[in-house]
């Protein structure tokens, strides 16, 4: 432990003032603890006398007894109870259809105008279809590597469509329904992953790091967890023409929770970066988005949350939460109650929907999107899901979880099914069918 001069000559420590021992010019510390020895070394802080120390108590002297702690709200109590962690109820999921595509709550239906139902519709269907393609490509060697996202086209597709087309999205590897409902082209989709000449990236990155600066969405990383500690956002938004107060959405997905505690470095979320627009600056009405998943949830998140949560800062943090990250299972991943849990403890607003009904996806996130923009505050979304894939054209899920299971979420609970049911009930199938046909 270090020290520097304080007032009087004395040495000072984090702002106190050393009164060193009579009989020495030092303080002697304590080697083995790192800390002065109590008979030699007395600490007392030169900017709070002990009067005005006195004064101070008694302006919080009240007959009431309240606690008057700077580091929490809360009242005394005379039982000594621990707070165990499986006595308070699991925090609901909240959701819009039931499995047959009917609304359960009417006044919580989001009234979408056909055509963009529609659009949902094509978008996961279109995405679906995209992965059979591309995963067949990977088994017939015309690609090295493929990740699939079934069963996870609702989380994409809700959250995106509750967006602004200039919210700047950082993904994780399973997003790549938002790049799709936002318009991008399914010969640069190919391009990527074949990296060939017509990829915008020349190649440089493993297939599926897809990226696109016009519609706002930046560029995929392998490492897990990389959305929240973004290293110098600074550049980032410059090289995008960042202003002043962008609103921002991060996600994440189970597979990255697990891993992100091997990063030992601090978050640079944001560092350097005003996160509060100056009087007379302009405000873009914008918001970032960040998605992620369950396994990304570890030091990273933690460091993040504390962060933007302390700051107040604009962002949407969505966690896809589809029940493995690679082979390892939630229930060996984590033994509180999942992700949207930890949001509170950081002062950020938090909630958790039914990842596989589209428009409670579309729901939640439009109204953290308006929240967000409106109040400066971050928010968490966690959206539970199931991936109904293997974890990439890597891995082989018959090895650590049954085909029955995988067969129920494929067609029991999927959330193109769900949606179709919705659609029909609407009178909306025929017309889709007569516009594909057409």
């Amino acid at each position: 432990m270090g020290y520097s001069k304080g007032v009087m000559g004395s040495p000072s420590v984090c702002g106190y003032q050393l009164l060193l021992n009579s009989r020495t010019t030092a303080p002697i510390w304590n080697r083995r603890r790192g800390v002065p020895r109590s008979s030699l070394v007395v600490l007392s802080s030169p900017s709070s006398p002990r009067q005005g120390s006195l004064r101070q108590q008694e302006e919080f002297t009240s007959l009431e007894e309240k606690p008057q702690f700077p580091g929490a709200s809360a009242e005394f109590v005379e039982k000594l109870e621990f707070i165990q962690p499986n006595v308070i109820s699991g925090i609901p999921i909240y959701r819009v259809m039931d499995r047959q595509g009917q609304i359960i709550n009417p006044s919580e239906d989001p009234q979408l105008p056909k055509e963009q139902v529609l659009k949902f519709y094509r978008s996961m269907t279109l995405l679906n279809t995209m992965d059979r393609i591309l995963y067949e490509s990977q088994r017939q060697g015309r690609i090295s590597f493929y990740m699939t996202n079934y069963g996870e086209e609702g989380t994409h597709i809700g959250s995106a469509g509750a967006l602004d087309d200039t919210d700047l999205v950082f993904g994780q590897y399973r997003e790549a329904g938002v790049l799709m409902h936002r318009g991008y082209p399914l010969d640069l989709f190919m391009a990527q992953c074949y990296g060939n000449a017509s990829d915008p990236g020349k190649g440089r990155q493993m297939p599926v790091h897809y990226g696109c600066k016009d519609l706002h969405f930046v560029t995929i990383s392998s490492p897990l967890a990389t959305q929240i500690p973004q290293e110098k956002p600074r550049n980032i938004f410059s090289s995008i023409q960042m202003i002043n107060a962008w609103r921002f959405v991060v996600t994440w997905s189970m597979e990255e929770l697990c891993f992100s505690a091997a990063n030992n470095k601090p978050p640079k979320t944001l560092r350097g970066f005003r996160l509060r627009h100056q009087e007379g600056e302009h405000q873009p009405d914008r918001d970032l988005l960040a998605w992620e998943g369950e396994p990304a949830a570890g030091r990273t998140l933690h460091a993040g949350l504390q962060l933007l949560g302390h700051r107040k800062c604009p962002i949407i943090f969505f966690c896809r939460n589809n029940g493995y990250a690679i082979s390892t299972p939630t229930s060996e991943q984590y033994r509180g109650d999942g992700i949207a849990a930890r949001g509170p403890g950081y002062g950020i607003h938090s909630i958790r929907v039914d990842g596989n009904d589209v428009f409670a996806v579309y729901n939640a996130t439009k109204e953290a999107r308006r929240r967000a923009v409106a109040e400066n505050q971050p928010f968490l979304i966690e959206a539970m899901t199931y991936r109904i894939g293997h974890h990439s054209t890597s891995d082989d899920s018959s090895a650590y979880r049954s085909v029955d299971e995988v067969n129920y979420w494929d067609k029991q609970d999927h959330p193109i099914s769900r949606l179709r049911h919705y659609m029909v009930g609407r009178g909306w199938w025929m017309m889709w069918l007569k516009r594909k046909s057409g």
